[in-house]
């Protein structure tokens, strides 16, 4: 991290051991030191609602995210115990949410416990044996609903702390399925989307229909590098040197996505559309293909055969070119547009990385019909202000987009921006936020 962001986090985590200690009380007298962990946010840099399908995202950390500490509780084994086991207190708004690891903690749908009771759940439910208890505290300085994953980091931060204080790396379910960060990684997409991941069983999810970039970029990001990754299952591919003199800056639009609020359906739409395609697909083919990106690897004429297929099918929610745009823009940003931007922001040719980006955004415009106007003119304004390139991320319906900027004008540019926008879209602008990151480090444990 650069000085400045070190300082500010490490002021934090001393807050955070206050706060630790105030919320353990007299227990906290003779503890050993807690676990303390850095779980970053991350850039969708391209790969827009690809992952979830077997497509490919470009992905890097922010310098921004969520600090932990954690601490193991003294209650004995849940068959006998009688307190709550896990106590976890975000320290900004001062909620403390308590909870059991247990396969029958109810869910808090549209509360930020929902994420931490989510991870919970499913641990009690593929881990054998005995759980110990936590007492967990935080704090993030992401952007909520904003697309840079502050809910992903939640859930990665939530078993992060649960898998020390319980040493889940020591079982045995833990060894047979998740060899590597990437494996890590694809478990906890499955944790929040509620699929099966190995012979870890599924337990209910968040509610999204979503796949695996968002953790991956967390867990396996690397400082000033773009990491090309394809899903079902992670996979990496190759990292991506950013050109020198380069950074990113955010703007948050202040325009809330809550995957687990009112932008729910309508994301989970978007991840229909890509399903009842397979569906199709399957049910015309005989063929068993796992993920829409396997179906349109299975032949050179798969595209063309898809499109037909989809022509004629019927849904009575889904019309028959709706699903066609949706595979369409799916294999366009996959199969062309990632490799060809990688290869351009690998040999520093930043004129060509930009049309490519462009692209993209109009693949999400016409394609994923998931934009909104603040974050169509984010974009346009970026551009227009000198940025290389610019695009909207995240799941849509809201949330943030990024400029790649030269270093030296960021401040200026960053300004500049947020006075555009707030010209333009003053309400939304009051809980709008507009900074600058480098591609950042993964999550660690301190």
């Amino acid at each position: 991290m650069r000085s400045s962001e070190a300082e500010r986090n490490a002021k934090r985590f001393a807050q955070l051991g206050r706060e630790l200690s105030a919320l353990r009380g007299h227990e906290s007298a003779t503890a050993d030191a807690p676990f303390a962990f850095w779980v970053p946010g991350r850039i969708e840099v391209l790969g827009k609602h690809t992952d979830y399908g077997g497509g490919r995202s470009l992905l890097c950390a922010v310098a921004r995210g969520i600090c932990v500490l954690a601490h193991a509780r003294g209650d004995r084994p849940r068959s006998a115990r009688t307190v709550t086991l896990v106590r976890m207190r975000d320290t900004q708004s001062g909620e403390t949410a308590e909870f059991d690891v247990s396969p029958a903690v109810e869910s808090a749908p549209g509360h930020w416990s929902n994420y931490p009771i989510t991870v919970a759940r499913r641990i009690a439910t593929n881990f054998s044996g005995a759980m110990r208890g936590a007492d967990i505290v935080f704090a993030s300085d992401l952007p909520p609903a904003a697309g840079v994953s502050s809910s992903s980091a939640l859930v990665v931060a939530s078993f992060l702390a649960l898998s020390a204080v319980n040493d889940l790396p020591a079982r045995p379910e833990y060894g047979d399925n998740i060899r590597s960060l990437e494996d890590l990684a694809g478990y906890l997409g499955s944790v929040e989307n509620g699929l099966d991941f190995g012979s870890l069983s599924a337990h209910t999810g968040v509610g999204t229909f979503g796949g695996s970039e968002d953790h991956t970029a967390i867990l396996c990001s690397l400082p000033n590098r773009v990491l090309q990754y394809a899903f079902c299952p992670v996979a990496f591919e190759r990292a991506i040197a950013l050109p020198h003199g380069y950074r990113f800056v955010v703007a948050a639009s202040g325009v809330r996505a809550e995957k687990a609020g009112p932008a729910l359906e309508q994301y989970n739409r978007v991840a229909r559309r890509l399903s009842i395609g397979l569906e199709c697909w399957r049910r015309m083919t005989h063929r068993v293909d796992a993920c829409m990106g396997a179906a349109l690897a299975s032949s050179p004429n798969a595209l063309d055969r898809m499109r037909d297929i989809l022509g004629a099918a019927g849904d009575a929610d889904y019309p028959p070119q709706s699903l066609i745009e949706r595979v369409d823009q799916f294999d366009a940003e996959s199969n062309d547009i990632i490799p060809a931007a990688g290869d351009a922001l690998a040999r520093g040719d930043l004129a060509t990385f930009g049309q490519l980006v462009a692209r993209s955004q109009r693949g999400a415009e016409i394609g994923l019909n998931n934009q909104i106007p603040q974050t169509v003119a984010l974009v346009r304004q970026a551009r227009d202000l000198g940025a290389v390139a610019a695009s909207a991320f995240g799941a849509g319906f809201g949330g943030s987009v990024w400029a790649l900027v030269q270093s030296t004008r960021v401040e200026p540019f960053r300004h500049r921006w947020a006075a555009e926008y707030t010209a333009a879209f003053p309400e939304a602008a009051r809980f709008a936020d507009f900074f600058a990151t480098d591609a950042g480090p993964p999550a660690a444990t301190l």
